[in-house]
């Protein structure tokens, strides 16, 4: 009754005053004053307002007494007993009326810092929040967009077949920091916003792949920014965007970052954006903004680390409202408007969902999200039907639909799998289809069918949940890729969208665009596109690196692999390429002022835009390449010296060292995935050292005994494995500066860490010549089994045991000084083992490459070879003369080796004389060799038997 006496209300108002059932209700007259609050009826306890939004659960601390969960969605607050918030105010809400005329915001999930099951918090303050102490984010933010108009249609008018879906990659943008916002224009549906980890924010143009704006996180005017944040920004200057998103109307948009700070931009076409409000917002990390009309006047909506929804007013920056009521960080808001009725949901990390009216009432539904943990809702764009995604904290993620009559779940949607690596996101288009990043992949349902639709994996290099962001009409689909791309998906009239702005604005003489057919490419070397078709880059950019090994402890492992038999014309004679001319490949030594020693580390940054070397001195040298007209990208390439890189302070990152140790320390050192950190460690203390500014942020866990590998969790940047040299693995939590773990289990010091996160495993080695395979879970171990040393070969007292995961997260390269092995993880049995003649330079160091196709092996001798990783089977040897001067001793040689993150034919050698060679096959060539011909007609070893004892090599190939 409440419902249709304000639907009948000749001016409805906003705010409906609705005191009893026993008087009729009506609004009074606009120009009249407000009426009186109804917050001190005896009855509205008890009774809701017109349309109240629904309380979908009655369960809560903020309940004077318990009470049954009410049953239907639409009777949230009609069911509701006496709470200390009033209901929720509108009829407008009309989650019972048979459609909506009300327009949609579509509201995206975010994703907590990490989902994974293995890692316990001890208290409440524990829980991932939006800031963290090293800055380094694994969230998803996904933005919000508050549609302008309202769609007429109703969403069972309207036909689509799955061709109307954006499958098919049209666009690849190079970021060069991890996107971790996206949003398109509300108007111009190819401008797309993005908000980084670096507090980076860019403007493209995915028509014509041109980045229209990139500009760095700065704080406008520090002098009236509090004081808590000037304190904040001098103790560590790093800063994320936690949300980028677009005015109703285009003519703004705001970014939240992650400390306090919002900035609202106004666009003015093209490249050109103005400086507009910043606001000091929140104590701590703003953790989403949105746009909204209350009272027809558009405002911005925040939410924060300090549990408070502020609202502002767009055009001054004057603060409206703040809503109190969370008893934790609120993390993500939905304003919202059905008819005449404008509210706000909010959600915070305790998995509490509220709704405010704009006023000072309090909020007017408390509710414990499904899951309790992170959930969010969105509307189909024409505002009739609900939808919720959630993740617990057990990883168990669904996407349902509401029966908004009922309050009952209509329908759960399958698909996903029972662990999920993360809080899943999702998205809707066209009043019809649902997507959600899971699993590398993107997934589409249907919303009227609960099965999974169809699956699409953007031809690879998606991250286990990838962010994802439709355009308006959902004619293109971005998704963020591991190597710190945007993927830009097209459905047939997105490719005309396209191609229309690209005759009209792009130069295509430059590129050839995305749309023509593909080139058959061998997945054992993914740069080896056709040259014949005329176009002169990579057609599809492989797939970025994997964990690497020997100090790299990225563990990049959000890769779905790829493993297929390459095509080959057997009818051709097979010769192994050897190159012994400088003419004969592309050689690059890059040039540095610094009087360094041994390369002990050697590392690409996750973007590929420079190389991190960590020399036996404990000093970093960092180097950049240019972004020009030579190297358009702004990648590493042996075609472009790169600038030997410091901060203007012209500090450098020098590791501690203890004089304790008679012997020559050991080097280690584990890049963030953001690029934005480096912890390392050259015998004395841990440091972590800031990228940008060279600073130390931190050191900690002084010997003995001394780190002599560190490698981050995947899941969660704050958990570190640590190798000692006592033969020890600890499992370091940063945030709470506490050991979580030991681990014992070998007998001589560490010498490589990998993890799998889909097996769920650590693997260690040592210089015991030993692997052990221990469960993420409990930091159990499973396993281990020492290397069965060839006949004829006899190892150093001390010999180094690498190992890294094959991007498939179950096969395993192990590197030693006498061999190199390919091992299946979960029964540690060696499937395939390859070792040098006897007599013949041992093995220095070895890499796969970054799509794990082949593998790069340097020797004592300055040798590299090339092999295909599946089979072991040499298809390139590289002598010194190749790539070292004759200037260069004969005593010099690689010490460390490391894969280009995106280019599967790159890589770089650390000299043991201090130099960094980058290496590339001739652009003529586009591969090293030719891969040798299959064993018993097939490319793939993987599964084959291990070779007998005391085997030199598992094939007949010609040996070094």
């Amino acid at each position: 009754s409440l419902n249709w006496q304000h639907q009948l209300c000749k001016n409805p108002r906003p705010n409906p005053d609705i005191k009893t059932l026993f008087v009729d209700h009506s609004c009074g007259q606009p120009n009249g004053a407000l009426a009186p609050s109804p917050a001190n009826s005896p009855l509205l306890g008890s009774m809701p307002k017109a349309g109240g939004f629904p309380p979908l659960g009655a369960h809560g601390p903020f309940q004077p007494a318990p009470a049954p969960v009410p049953t239907p969605l639409a009777g949230w607050m009609s069911s509701h007993p006496a709470v200390t918030h009033p209901a929720v105010v509108g009829g407008a809400i009309g989650l019972n009326a048979p459609t909506n005329p009300g327009i949609a915001i579509l509201k995206h999930p975010r994703t907590p810092p990490t989902a994974n099951p293995s890692i316990e918090y001890g208290d409440s303050d524990h829980v991932p929040k939006r800031t963290r102490p090293l800055g380094i984010s694994d969230e998803v933010n996904l933005p919000v967009n508050i549609l302008p108009v309202s769609y007429p249609q109703n969403h069972n008018q309207a036909m689509y077949t799955l061709e109307d879906l954006p499958k098919t990659v049209a666009r690849m943008l190079s970021q060069g920091s991890n996107p971790m916002s996206m949003d398109f224009h509300p108007i111009q549906q190819t401008i797309l916003l993005v908000g980084t980890n670096v507090g980076d924010i860019a403007l493209w143009d995915v028509g014509s792949r041109e980045r229209l704006i990139l500009k760095n996180f700065k704080v406008w005017e520090i002098g009236s920014c509090s004081m808590s944040l000037q304190a904040s920004l001098v103790k560590d200057p790093a800063v994320s965007v936690n949300r980028i998103i677009w005015s109703p109307d285009g003519s703004l948009f705001g970014v939240a970052y992650s400390r306090h700070i919002v900035q609202i931009f106004s666009y003015h076409g093209a490249d050109d954006i103005r400086q507009h409000l910043e606001i000091d917002a929140h104590t701590g990390g703003v953790n989403d903004i949105a746009f909204a009309h209350p009272n027809k006047q558009l405002s911005i909506i925040t939410c924060g680390d300090d549990k408070t929804i502020k609202v502002w007013d767009a055009t001054s920056g004057t603060k409206q409202y703040t809503f109190e009521g969370h008893e934790s960080p609120v993390y993500s808001v939905c304003p919202h408007h059905k008819e005449n009725i404008q509210f706000i949901f909010s959600t915070a990390l305790d998995g509490k969902i509220k709704a405010w009216l704009y006023d000072n009432l309090g909020s007017r539904v408390d509710y414990d999200a499904p899951g309790h943990w992170c959930t969010t809702m969105a509307y189909s764009a024409d505002g009739s039907r609900l939808f919720s995604c959630g993740t617990s904290k057990e990883g168990e993620t669904f996407i349902v639909e509401w029966n908004e009559s009922e309050g009952a779940v209509k329908r759960t949607y399958q698909g996903f799998r029972k662990r999920s690596l993360g809080v899943v996101q999702f998205d809707t288009t066209r009043n019809r289809f649902l997507a959600a990043g899971d699993e590398f992949l993107i997934k589409f349902w249907d919303m009227d069918n609960t099965s999974l639709l169809t699956t699409v994996d953007a031809d690879g290099g998606l991250p286990a949940s990838p962010r994802i962001r439709f355009n308006k009409e959902g004619t293109l689909l971005a998704v963020s890729t591991h190597d710190n791309g945007i993927k830009i998906l097209a459905n047939s009239d997105g490719f005309r969208l396209l191609r229309t702005l690209e005759n009209r604005s792009f130069d295509t003489s430059r590129t050839v665009s995305e749309t023509v057919t593909k080139p058959i490419i061998s997945p054992l070397s993914a740069a080896a596109v056709a040259t014949t078709s005329g176009i002169t880059g990579r057609t599809a950019p492989p797939p970025t690196a994997i964990a690497g090994m020997s100090g790299d402890g990225r563990n990049l492992v959000d890769v779905k692999p790829k493993i297929a038999d390459e095509s080959m014309d057997k009818s051709k004679i097979w010769m192994l390429s050897e190159l012994n001319e400088p003419t004969q490949c592309r050689s690059l030594r890059l040039v540095d002022n610094l009087r360094t020693s041994k390369i002990s580390k050697l590392i690409y940054t996750n973007s590929g835009f420079a190389i991190l070397a960590l020399a036996s001195n404990a000093i970093h040298l960092l180097w950049k390449w240019p972004r020009n007209e030579r190297n358009s990208s702004g990648k590493a390439t042996a075609s472009v010296a790169p600038q030997l890189w410091q901060p203007p302070s012209g500090i450098l990152m020098t590791n501690d060292i203890t004089d304790t140790n008679p012997e020559e320390p050991v080097h280690c050192f584990a890049l963030s995935k953001n690029d934005s950190y480096v912890m390392s460690a050259s015998g004395g203390k841990i440091s972590l050292f800031n990228m940008m500014t060279f600073k130390t942020m931190t050191t900690f866990m002084p010997p003995p005994p001394a780190a002599t590998f560190l490698a981050f969790h995947p899941q969660d940047n704050n958990i570190i494995a640590i190798g000692m040299d006592d033969s020890t693995i600890q499992i370091y939590n940063v945030r709470v500066d506490e050991v979580k773990s030991k681990l014992r289990g070998h007998s001589k010091r560490i010498t490589g860490l990998a993890f799998s996160n889909v097996l769920n495993v650590l693997v260690s080695s040592g210089a015991d010549a030993q692997l052990c395979v221990w469960g993420t879970d409990g930091w159990d171990k499973q396993r281990n089994r020492f290397l069965q040393i060839p006949s004829g070969h006899t190892p150093t007292m001390i010999s180094d045991t690498r190992v890294q995961f094959h991007q498939d997260q179950k096969h395993l390269l192990v590197v030693h000084e006498t061999q190199i092995a390919i091992f299946e993880t979960t029964k540690l049995e060696c499937m395939k083992q390859w070792a040098p003649r006897e007599g013949s330079a041992p093995i220095s160091h070895a890499t796969l490459s970054c799509d794990s196709q082949l593998i790069y092996a340097s020797f004592l001798d300055a040798t590299v070879c090339i092999f295909n990783a599946m089979n072991l089977r040499l298809r390139c040897r590289i002598l010194p003369a190749a790539y070292l001067p004759p200037s260069v001793s004969t005593t010099v040689y690689p010490a460390v080796i490391a894969p280009h993150p995106s280019e599967p034919n790159q890589f770089a050698l650390g000299l043991t004389d201090g130099g960094v060679h980058v290496l590339e096959p001739l652009e003529s060539e586009g591969k090293w060799g030719v891969s040798p011909p299959a064993e018993n007609g097939s490319a793939s070893s993987m599964s084959t038997p291990p070779p007998p004892a005391g085997a030199a090599s598992s094939s007949d190939q010609p040996q070094r």
